[in-house]
């Protein structure tokens, strides 16, 4: 029993950070083996603990994403990782089928199987209502999931409307192709680990801009709400699917037997080393649908469909040594550099170690003989390390100081980070990126393109040298004439008087996103009080918590922030303090509003700033709590959920002029 609860404790920590986090902390062998191991012990003993992970469907749902319920819950696939396994699943559908066929008239169908891929992204769940995509959303706990319409929006393959008029809800998997993985990573300084991770990132990230870099795609795979239903069969469901103009992957096969199956599974365990995509495995499932009925569901699987997993091919090397890596965010990750070894045709030199807990729970040193795994990864993983009494080796030490700009680096528990984001190079693009964003300092046509050059040709290296940039400086940049130079320019010397909460924001401190930098500017109002607040004045202030407010400290008191600060003000950055003079009208004082959509002849982030001015509270997404919704063109699901919840709507006429009366 002890030993029971240990193993849920850790599953339950590995789940949490493999669906709620998209941050694995370890492959998915060696998780399938301590789940397995809970399995087996659950039925040796015949108790199941209310928190096992083997009653639940799903991740946990984060709080940033408004939640969504899907209109029938989305099943996990019962897995099998042998023959074996797959024969007693074949054996168990037969014999209930043959029962079934002997004790009633209506018989069943003969039974077929059909073979899929089974692709390894994010599963993506969408509604279609009249013929139009009206929700999509994360898989979650597989009843409740996480609004991502705007995301799914980004992906040209996944159509915004059907010829179908019922309401839907279909199922499929975002994915990224490894070309465009291997292309992305070929233009960006932070290399992103797989195809799996690089989709559930892309499509779990609130900039949208961001997901549509990634160029997505989707397969549709299953029809999982039909408020009609007309489909007897998996097969009328992949036809169905592509007469709805639905990407389906076209590998579809059908299986009379065990036999046909296993000659499908290796066909695609060929195939999938060919393909343009990340896939793990094939999935099974029973085509007729009244043989799905008798065959029914456990609490966790239907009893009709199966997962057939590969396993991951696993090659030993030698560490020949360990570099440390600084990421555009700041984050400091190691590198193993591999004696070389051949995987696939593919010379391998590289592989990643997550963090230094990594290192150390796998016991990695320099010269050790290790374990390594390729899944269609762009890089490998290490595994762990082997015993090998015949090598000598050292350990790794932990770093103390950025191999970039060697500024003292920081542990927060998990990870190593370096806290000069202001002129860490590698941290630059990220930072400039972010620093000119619209929320922030906004200098419009200050690209990541653009960013890139500068960086690239002018040698770039702090944000405060984008004010020093001159019109000669700027024609150096490939493409650039005098008028773009100029408008930069221009653009660059009119954001030289930010307000307070936009500059708080634009300096990217740990933790404090657009809505913290102004409750900071709120209560501080002047930019030196929140330099100087400390510890206890911080967590006074509404929502922020320990961890943020040591991560304010810990960036103002940096003596690398402190002198690219000073540069800034050199540059004549005049911070605007913030003020609380509101219009004499206190009508909007506790009214919690969201502005939706393209409104014409108004900046909606000025919208915002003036109604919080006039006391609103202004929010990203529609509850119960919301009192008023500010509808422009194309508002989209916000609108929809603000109808569903009867929550006040201004649009039209009644929107321009409750603009004109409050702004």
């Amino acid at each position: 029993m002890k030993h029971m609860k240990e193993l849920i404790k850790r599953i339950n920590e590995l789940n949490y950070h493999y669906y709620t986090l998209d941050d694995p902390l370890i492959p998915d062998g060696e998780y399938d083996l301590l789940y397995d191991e809970l399995v087996k012990l659950e039925k040796e003993t015949g108790v199941v603990m209310p928190d096992s992970p083997t009653q639940r469907i799903g991740g946990v749902v984060l709080d940033k994403f408004e939640k969504h319920t899907h209109l029938a819950r989305l099943y996990s696939l019962q897995k099998a990782q042998n023959y074996d396994q797959l024969r007693e699943w074949i054996n168990r559908i037969e014999r209930i089928h043959s029962q079934y066929n002997q004790a009633n008239d209506d018989k069943l169908p003969a039974l077929t199987y059909t073979v899929e891929f089974k692709f390894d992204g994010l599963t993506l769940s969408l509604t279609y209502n009249d013929g139009y995509l009206e929700m999509a959303s994360t898989r979650g706990t597989g009843t409740i999931g996480e609004e991502i319409l705007d995301q799914v929006r980004t992906i040209s393959s996944i159509p915004l409307s059907i010829p179908y008029k019922g309401l839907i809800e279909v199922v499929g998997e975002g994915v990224m192709h490894l070309s465009s993985l291997k292309a992305y990573n070929e233009v960006n300084e932070n290399k992103l680990k797989n195809a799996r991770n690089a989709a559930a990132g892309a499509l779990r990230n609130l900039n949208t801009a961001e997901t549509r870099r990634r160029n997505l795609d989707a397969y549709i795979y299953n029809v999982n709400y039909m408020e009609e239903p007309s489909l007897d069969s998996q097969t009328q469901v992949f036809d169905f699917l592509k007469e709805n103009q639905f990407k389906v992957y076209p590998y579809f096969k059908h299986a009379k037997n065990l036999e046909e199956i296993q000659e499908s599974i290796e066909e695609i365990r060929d195939l999938r080393k060919e393909i343009d995509v990340l896939t793990d495995g094939v999935v099974i499932k029973v085509d007729d649908f009244k043989t799905r009925e008798v065959l029914g569901f456990t609490n966790r699987f239907p009893r009709w469909a199966l997962a057939y997993k590969f396993e991951a091919e696993e090659y030993t090397t030698i560490v020949e040594d360990v570099i440390w890596n600084v990421g555009r965010t700041g984050k400091v990750t190691p590198i193993a550099l591999l004696e070389a070894v051949d995987i696939d045709g593919v010379t391998v030199q590289r592989a990643t170690l997550n963090n230094y807990d990594d290192i150390e729970r796998k016991q990695v040193e320099i010269g050790s003989r290790v374990i390594i795994r390729r899944s269609n990864d762009v890089i490998p993983e290490i595994l762990m390390a082997v015993q090998d009494d015949s090598l000598t080796t050292t350990a790794i030490p932990k770093p103390r100081y950025c191999p970039s700009c060697e500024t003292e680096l920081f542990y927060d528990k998990v990870h190593i980070y370096c806290p000069n984001s202001l002129e860490c190079v590698p941290q630059m693009r990220a930072r400039l990126d972010h620093f000119a964003s619209r929320q922030a300092m906004d200098i419009e046509g200050l690209s990541e393109k653009t960013i890139d050059k500068m960086i690239s040709t002018l040698n770039i290296r702090g944000l405060n040298q984008i004010y020093d940039l001159t019109m000669e400086d700027l024609l150096k940049l490939e493409g650039f004439k005098e008028k773009s130079a100029s408008n930069i320019l221009n653009a660059i010397e009119g954001s030289k008087k930010p307000t307070l909460a936009s500059f708080l924001y634009a300096l990217g401190i740990p933790n404090v996103g657009e809505k913290t930098a102004m409750d900071l500017a709120k209560q501080f109002k002047r930019f030196e009080a929140i330099k100087e607040a400390d510890f206890d004045q911080l967590i006074a202030v509404e929502d922020i918590g320990e961890i943020t407010a040591q991560g304010i400290l810990t960036f103002f008191g940096d003596s690398h922030i402190q002198e690219g600060l000073q540069h800034l003000f050199d540059q004549g950055i005049q911070i605007q303090e913030e003020t609380d003079n509101l219009k004499e009208s206190d009508q909007l004082d506790g009214l919690t509003i969201v502005v939706t959509g393209s409104i014409e002849g108004y900046n909606r982030k000025e919208i915002e700033d003036t109604l919080r001015r006039n006391g609103a509270k202004v929010t990203g997404s529609v509850s119960k709590n919301t009192d008023l919704v500010l509808a422009g063109d194309k508002a989209g699901s916000k609108r929809s959920r603000a109808q569903e919840l009867g929550v006040k709507i201004y649009e039209g006429d009644d929107l321009y002029r409750f603009l004109e009366e409050n702004l």
